[in-house]
């Protein structure tokens, strides 16, 4: 069994036995729904058993597919937006050498992402790029016609169609999209386009384990059957145990919602790997979209210690008392490096000398957690063993686990995000986008007041 261990003992202290067992009846009504898949936006549950029901057959093909495109090409860019490309970006950037991208002998293709941005620099250095370079384009889009991600792909489709020529462009393209409508899939059928499904179960932040994040990660090269095998289990895990002393996901979703209603409102989730920036990202959509509606939820921000400790370490110990904190922290480093001994220890470090790197972050770790408590921020540890693809697999679904059941307790429907067309209105509004005649004339003239 893939171990992840949460430790509130530094969040709710000697209550929490207390503290827990008044969130009982709360909690195991949001467990039965979750699982029961009777909750909110239940339409929208169909990841809480994705991972046990990836068939051997999607998966040799995307491995199939992934080999194919990594053949021809030096570089694959990944065309999306928010849960289109955070999952799969979290992961590999978890998973690779953090220099990977510098390293000309990797055998496998660098990606790199469009279309999560409306820059005109960053896409026409992009489009320069793509110039010298042999690629391949992942583009996922449930609907095909989100914004950013529409022009990315219309910009990059036109490049390679001018680069390799209509056909053999063709072989480059991979869509990622609904089975049975929408632009994009229209577009696929028409050209001949290898495509893979999304579910019309599963939304986009929960779309990690689906081809959305499963493709791009075995294109680079991390073993995707691994990170489903980490995932299955501790999907059978949480399923299957509602006793809270059995389920980590149950006592992080429960301490999370105590401290939100003791005025905790701000999460800051904070790792001291740099590996672990995007799966922060990642982390930050699931939640954000998922709790931040009905005027409600905690609000998710990130750090990154110990860089973080010398700026916004100020903040966290003496700042406004309405957060708390959740460190991922991991046992155990894939490498061993030690501290050199120097003769004139002109820095004063000698007394750490012969010391690996990883027991002074550890330390750092402790101390930084010491300080925090003593300054009225309360602390969540999540503890695995080893930054590994099963390790990954897992804790990506254990926090998917804890969303939702998060989000029952906070009685709002974790799975829709209708706050995200506020600025889309606004911004078609402006553009003058037919059929926005009428807010177009209001916003301009609420602006010109």
């Amino acid at each position: 069994m893939t171990k992840i261990k949460v430790d509130i003992s530094n969040a709710l202290g000697v209550n929490a036995e207390k503290e827990i067992k008044n969130s009982l009846k709360n909690y195991k009504s949001s467990y039965k729904s979750l699982v029961g898949k009777t909750g909110k936006g239940n339409d929208f549950l169909g990841w809480v058993n994705l991972p046990s029901s990836i068939n051997k057959s999607l998966t040799e093909k995307i491995l199939e597919v992934s080999e194919r495109i990594s053949k021809n090409s030096e570089i694959v860019v990944v065309i999306g937006i928010g849960g289109s490309y955070l999952g799969a970006r979290a992961v590999i950037d978890a998973l690779s050498n953090h220099f990977n991208n510098l390293d000309e002998g990797n055998k496998f293709p660098k990606i790199i992402y469009a279309g999560n941005n409306i820059s005109e620099d960053y896409h026409a250095e992009l489009l320069e790029l793509l110039d010298k370079k042999d690629y391949s384009v992942i583009v996922i889009s449930k609907s095909g016609t989100t914004t950013e991600p529409a022009i990315a792909f219309r910009l990059i489709k036109k490049h390679i169609e001018k680069k390799y020529g209509k056909e053999k462009s063709k072989k480059r393209i991979i869509a990622i999209t609904d089975k049975a409508k929408g632009a994009l899939k229209k577009l696929s059928v028409s050209e001949g386009y290898e495509t893979f499904d999304i579910p019309d179960d599963v939304g986009g932040r929960y779309s990690v384990l689906t081809p959305v994040g499963l493709l791009p990660i075995a294109v680079a090269g991390i073993d995707i059957k691994k990170i489903i095998s980490g995932a299955v289990e501790m999907e059978k895990h949480l399923c299957n145990n509602v006793d809270v002393e059995n389920n980590p996901a149950a006592l992080y979703a429960i301490a999370r919602n105590v401290l939100y209603k003791k005025g905790k409102t701000t999460e800051i989730l904070a790792a001291y790997q740099p590996s672990l920036q995007y799966i922060a990202e990642w982390w930050k959509q699931l939640y954000g979209e998922s709790e931040g509606k009905e005027n409600k939820g905690i609000f998710p921000a990130s750090v990154s210690f110990t860089a973080d400790l010398h700026s916004m370490g100020q903040y966290i110990q003496q700042g406004l008392r309405n957060i708390f904190e959740t460190v991922i922290s991991i046992d155990s480093p894939k490498k061993k490096l030690q501290i050199p001994n120097d003769k004139d220890n002109l820095d004063g470090l000698n007394f750490i000398s012969g010391k690996r790197l990883n027991e002074v972050n550890k330390m750092a770790e402790l101390g930084t957690m010491l300080a925090h408590v003593d300054g009225k921020v309360p602390n969540i540890k999540i503890s695995i063993p080893v930054l590994d693809e099963k390790n990954l697999g897992a804790l990506i679904y254990f926090f998917e686990f804890a969303c939702g059941l998060s989000g029952y307790m906070l009685d709002v429907n974790p799975f829709d995000q209708p706050g995200v067309e506020a600025y889309k209105n606004n911004m078609f509004a402006l553009l003058d986008k037919p059929g926005y005649e009428k807010q177009s004339k209001a916003i301009k003239t609420k602006l010109k007041k």
